[in-house]
């Protein structure tokens, strides 16, 4: 019942949106960034909804979508943990720390818990490579990060 209710809420949302849009030229980006703030990511119906307000082809919109990396196309949890692959925390013990969080999150990198709480999402640098080995969750950075440390980041988010 309450899925149903955020369910009608986003599409509300999204029409009105789309109602201060439709005769707009060059509103295809603004709409998608404002349609993934409604929902989270992009939906395939509401681009197929823009589509058809912007009196665009399915294609453009889709392809716009996918070509910036701003636009999510899955869900994506609450938290976001950012975990660097840039050198200086690769040397210090990169890999071990996202193998960590993958086993705590029961998840791989780039994927997103079932209970949409948490997506791991690697990142080339967190320019904080004093603190390395470095993540990010939401805004929160964690440095010189050792298995303990995580194992208590992940559970201030639970």
């Amino acid at each position: 019942m309450i899925l149903e209710t955020v369910i009608l809420e986003n599409d509300r949302q999204l029409d009105e949106l789309l109602s201060n849009y439709r005769q707009k030229e060059g509103a295809l980006i603004p709409v998608l960034q404002a349609t993934q703030e409604i929902y989270g990511y992009l939906p395939k119906e509401a681009m197929r909804k823009i589509a058809i307000a912007l009196k665009i082809p399915f294609s453009e919109v889709f392809g716009v979508a996918t070509f910036y990396a701003q636009f999510q196309l899955k869900p994506r949890g609450k938290h976001i943990v950012r975990v660097c692959s840039g050198t200086a925390c690769h040397v210090r013990g990169g890999k071990s720390v996202l193998e960590t969080i993958e086993m705590e999150l029961g998840i791989k990198s780039g994927e997103t818990t079932e209970d949409l709480t948490f997506t791991i999402e690697p990142v080339a640098c967190l320019g904080a490579c004093g603190l390395a080995p470095v993540m990010v969750i939401d805004d929160q950075v964690y440095g010189k990060l050792t298995t303990q440390k995580i194992k208590e980041a992940i559970k201030n988010y639970n």
